[in-house]
């Protein structure tokens, strides 16, 4: 059992993403079997939450095992976690109680690192913001390749209301500039493994980026090949945050992941 209180308005679903990884995992079956309740009341659906509620999740020791993450490095002024696949940042920040620098999609796994401190979590923001940080990517994608390697750039525009951003080749307005550089690892059948480095660093920018050359991510459900995600039962994008690096201080991280996807089984 784990119990939590409401700071600010919000549906339980949302909450539960920002607040309670395994509680997340668990969060449709948890709502059928009435083992959520809300100010003491079990709930068996979405409802709005109000501050000061409290939300109470009867989860099994075994759902509360479930690991959110694994540790990539733990120091006194920074941790960096290999954040397993459907733990949102918020609920991650939130487990670990440290502050979130950046963030990655909740079905993105891999290298994503967090401040123990307010003065630590303003450097990092800066260094992310300022394109300080080397981002590296690997992602299974469709094989529709036109060219092995690239280096491209496009625009973009988000969608707050649908949660969806929109690529454009070019300028537009309410459109920003971004670039993504990609080459093809390997090629096998009609899917290829693909290393990405992020120059920018906007809301689905590979997931949407390679869409829109034709090259989804497997398994993403919002850009994605449906045909294609459903030939190989995959319904979480096989994308992975596989290594950070920068400078902060004059002291050098480099970091790996170990959640970097393979090829699927048909």
């Amino acid at each position: 059992m784990k119990k939590f209180t409401v700071t600010s308005s919000a549906n339980l679903k949302d909450f539960t993403d920002c607040t309670y990884p395994q509680g997340s995992f668990y969060y449709s079956a948890l709502l059928r079997s009435g083992d959520i309740r809300v100010n003491g009341v079990k709930v068996r659906a979405n409802v709005p939450l109000n501050a000061g509620d409290e939300v109470t999740y009867y989860t099994t020791a075994k759902m509360e095992s479930k690991p959110s993450h694994r540790a990539i490095y733990a120091g006194q002024r920074l941790y960096v976690a290999d954040k397993l696949s459907g733990v949102s940042t918020e609920a991650l920040a939130s487990e670990l109680g440290m502050i979130a620098v950046h963030r990655l999609d909740r079905n993105t796994c891999g290298a994503i690192v967090f401040a123990c401190d307010e003065e630590t979590a303003q450097k990092l923001v800066a260094l992310f913001r300022d394109r300080q940080v080397q981002k590296e990517y690997v992602c299974i994608c469709k094989n529709a390749f036109k060219a092995r390697a690239a280096d491209m750039t496009a625009y973009l525009s988000k969608d707050e209301r649908r949660g969806l951003v929109k690529i454009v080749d070019e300028p537009s307005k309410g459109y920003v500039p971004i670039r993504t550089q990609y080459e093809v690892a390997e090629f096998r059948g009609d899917l290829a493994k693909v290393n990405v480095i992020l120059h920018t660093g906007k809301t689905h920018q590979i997931r949407a980026h390679m869409a829109h050359i034709g090259c989804p991510v497997l398994g993403d459900e919002k850009y994605g090949d449906e045909a294609l995600n459903k030939k190989y039962g995959v319904k979480r994008q096989l994308l992975c945050s596989y290594a950070l690096s920068f400078e902060l201080d004059g002291q050098k991280y480099s970091f790996l992941s170990s959640l970097a996807p393979d090829f699927p089984q048909k």
